[in-house]
């Protein structure tokens, strides 16, 4: 276990040093605390439970939550507070407070309850964010403020946040792809249905999906896209414009929520033409994805481990909070591939 000492002696300063710029106590030439910083993570340096405790304790920490939902029957961030929760009933005996709020995809609601954690006295942020500059620039100011944000589920790279945790979304359409390719033997006339136009992670996963395509499976046409902003109804009345603008579409990417309306429209479909098939490839295991992955109509589904996106945002901002030690900045959760075989 590295030790205070280790890192003093390599940095070349004394450990009252190391323990004021590693504990936030005291005032540490800037270039001082980024060389003990990046020492101490070098060597995986983890506190001493006990010191850590008590000083978490002295704090009072208290972070912020921010995720969307719930919304119209979108379960993935369900699975995503599991996680918040299971993480927040381990941090209380650090004296560590955690408050969650939940919006709709609204760009104001998330303002307001950025507003409303501030107020509660927050010393963290952890948030689900809206693609906007003017969360942006929210981040920004929580930052110059030394309120520190990490990013969770979809990104804002363009901000000061410290830290993302969740999937590669470019990669995970890039996945996507390929998919398509397997199981429509590389020919196919798909379409697309697509969450929140303000949310990164969508833009960004069909953006990996057609940079695969026109690379590499060019026997893949995109007809057509459409958005259903994860909502159940909205998704089944755009699934069904698509195939019936489209008579000759076989295939279909979901790259978000509201897939069972959307596979609803895909079975009241064939229901009109019994002869016609559809290929579906989508994202997530919520429990009415995978009963469509287990009857058939779904061929795969990408997950992205939503249960870590809850859970380790919340461990990083802690003792980011506790030691001063900055996390990496990207951390990538697994993207698994689910099929009726292996749910």
């Amino acid at each position: 276990m590295t030790t205070l000492k280790e890192i003093a002696a390599l940095a070349g300063v004394s450990r009252g040093t190391v323990d004021r710029v590693l504990n936030n106590r005291g005032s540490v030439k800037p270039e001082t605390a980024l060389r003990i910083r990046e020492i101490a993570m070098s060597l995986n340096y983890q506190p001493n439970k006990a010191a850590l405790t008590l000083a978490s304790q002295k704090k009072k920490i208290t972070i912020g939550v921010l995720l969307f939902g719930p919304n119209n029957g979108n379960m993935f961030f369900e699975d995503v507070v599991e996680g918040v929760e299971y993480q927040r009933s381990r941090l209380t005996g650090y004296g560590c407070t955690v408050i969650t709020k939940r919006t709709l995809f609204s760009l104001k609601a998330q303002l307001d309850a950025i507003d409303e954690l501030l107020a509660a006295g927050i010393h963290g942020l952890v948030i689900s964010p809206y693609n906007s500059p003017e969360i942006i620039e929210k981040i920004n100011q929580l930052s110059q403020a030394g309120i520190p944000t990490i990013t969770t589920n979809t990104d804002l790279t363009d901000s000061k946040r410290i830290a993302y945790v969740g999937s590669n979304y470019y990669q995970g359409g890039c996945t996507a792809a390929g998919l398509m390719n397997l199981i429509t033997g590389g020919q196919a006339k798909t379409g697309i249905i697509t969450g929140s136009p303000s949310i990164l992670c969508h833009s960004e996963r069909i953006k990996g999906f057609m940079d695969t395509l026109n690379l590499r499976y060019p026997g893949i046409q995109v007809l057509d896209t459409k958005a259903n902003l994860d909502d159940e109804f909205k998704s089944y009345k755009a699934t069904l414009d698509l195939l019936t603008s489209h008579p000759q579409m076989d295939a279909l990417f979901f790259t978000a929520a509201g897939v069972y309306g959307g596979c609803r429209a895909v079975i009241d479909a064939r229901a009109e033409n019994p002869a016609r098939t559809v290929k579906i490839i989508s994202f997530d295991a919520v429990e009415k994805t995978k009963a469509m992955v287990k009857s058939g109509l779904i061929a795969a589904t990408i997950c992205q481990q939503p249960f870590k996106q809850g859970s380790r945002p919340i461990k990083l901002m802690f003792d980011y909070l506790s030691t001063g030690v900055e996390p990496e900045p990207i951390q990538y959760t697994e993207t698994i591939i689910k099929i009726m075989e292996n749910l």
